[in-house]
């Protein structure tokens, strides 16, 4: 186990099916031939990295997991190279949350996240997505992440929250320490943790004596199940799963979106004539670029899909790879944009299916009809080159582009 602030060096990987790691740099680029192989060998694969982690490889094995909440908690959702001793049961509720206290939190948070209420939030995201592409439109190259997937919901969760939307390069910040260099350096994690907890602490305070109308005077004036208000931890630790659960994510979701229309002309022209389809279309892209892994930690022995797991390790608990599988989504491989029938697990299964799911669709379908209406034509620049993040969130984070008609 390394101290606070050393990050630990992985070695390669040449096995994957007995030493499989999720931070290889062949991993982050391409993971879809490594699932096939694992999957051709094991519903459920073990490495001795990050002290001991499960990866299920099918959709199966994925799915008994999520919903088997007694052998498999939730208090740990990162799979890391340390795992310091648990201090707060308010880490980041409802996510960290295990029966009976999950239900309780999540049922807290429906609320904002209602399809109603992500109506009345589509006008300030189509705002949002004008705003970024008037400031890049006139270009002929462009790095799409960095000038527009990114921004979309960091600026849309800032407007729920009440916060300045220009305070945005903070909060990237802080999910690129927590979940990516986090992983390997507990001192980063902790850093943004504390960071965090210091910028939203002031607001906290601030809607004390001046209440507003925004997510987090709704958390401070929510009541628990004995109707008892909030303890700030628990406000704090739900601003924090707001805060990263609703950015990385769907940045990444829209990035891969755009990526998989700028090589695949048939599809976006599809997209542009029939602009309809595109609430289909993000279902299956989400399933075939699903970003979200999450973990488990294992509490008590059990099987999965006849494997063995063992208490004192993680669980990778990949919906990205479930919904590659080819016994439950025939053809996984393949990407078509008009499939109805799209039973995916891109935000989760079981107890802690995303909350902000209709969140997430909204800003991906309204994110690729503004880029469309305006960018028709676009492909990925060949002088450039795409990079996706490492570790549980995979998406691109340079996405460069060639823009208009004369390419």
């Amino acid at each position: 186990m390394s101290d606070v602030g050393q990050p630990v060096a992985h070695p390669p990987v040449t096995d994957w099916v007995h030493d499989f790691d999720h931070t290889d740099p062949q991993w982050t680029e391409d993971p879809f031939p490594i699932w096939d192989e694992l999957r051709a060998v094991s519903p459920v694969v073990h490495t001795k990295r990050f002290l001991g982690c499960y990866l299920p490889t099918t959709y199966e094995a994925v799915r008994e997991i999520a919903n088997d909440t007694e052998h498999f908690s939730s208090r740990r959702i990162i799979v890391r190279d340390v795992r310091p001793e648990i201090t707060s049961r308010n880490a980041a509720p409802p996510i960290t949350s295990d029966p009976p206290e999950h239900k309780p939190a999540k049922q807290l948070l429906l609320p904002p996240f209602t399809p109603d209420a992500m109506k009345k939030l589509e006008p300030r995201v189509r705002a949002i997505c004008n705003e970024l592409i008037d400031d890049f439109i006139a270009e002929q190259r462009v790095d799409a992440a960095a000038r527009y997937t990114k921004h979309i919901p960091v600026r849309a969760i800032a407007h729920m929250l009440g916060i300045p939307e220009s305070d945005s390069d903070l909060f990237i910040n802080w999910i690129h320490m927590i979940l990516e260099l986090g992983i390997k350096d507990e001192s980063k994690l902790l850093q943004a943790v504390q960071e965090m907890t210091a910028y939203f602490g002031g607001h906290i305070e601030a809607r004390k004596s001046k209440p507003t109308d925004d997510l987090i005077s709704y958390l401070m004036n929510a009541r628990d199940k004995n109707g008892n208000p909030l303890e700030d931890t628990h406000v704090m630790g739900s601003l924090r799963l707001l805060l990263i659960a609703g950015i990385d994510t769907t940045w990444s979701a829209i990035g891969s979106s755009l990526w998989h229309l700028a090589k695949t002309p048939a599809d976006r022209e599809r997209l542009i004539a029939e602009p309809g389809l595109i609430p289909t279309a993000v279902e299956e892209l989400l399933r075939a670029y699903s970003p979200v892994t999450m973990a488990r930690e294992v509490v008590k022995e059990t099987t999965v899909s006849g494997c063995p797991v063992k208490p004192g390790n993680m669980v990778l608990l990949s919906f990205p790879a479930a919904n590659r599988d080819p016994t439950m989504f025939p053809d996984a491989d393949k990407v078509v944009i008009d499939w109805r029938e799209n039973r995916h697990a891109a935000f989760g299964l079981g107890i802690h299916r995303c909350v902000g799911s209709n969140l997430a669709r909204m800003e991906m379908q309204v994110a690729l009809e503004e880029w469309l209406k305006r960018i028709p034509d676009f492909r990925l620049d060949p002088a450039g080159t795409v990079t996706w993040s490492q570790g549980t969130v995979r998406g691109p984070r340079q996405l460069p582009f060639l823009l208009g008609k004369a390419m």
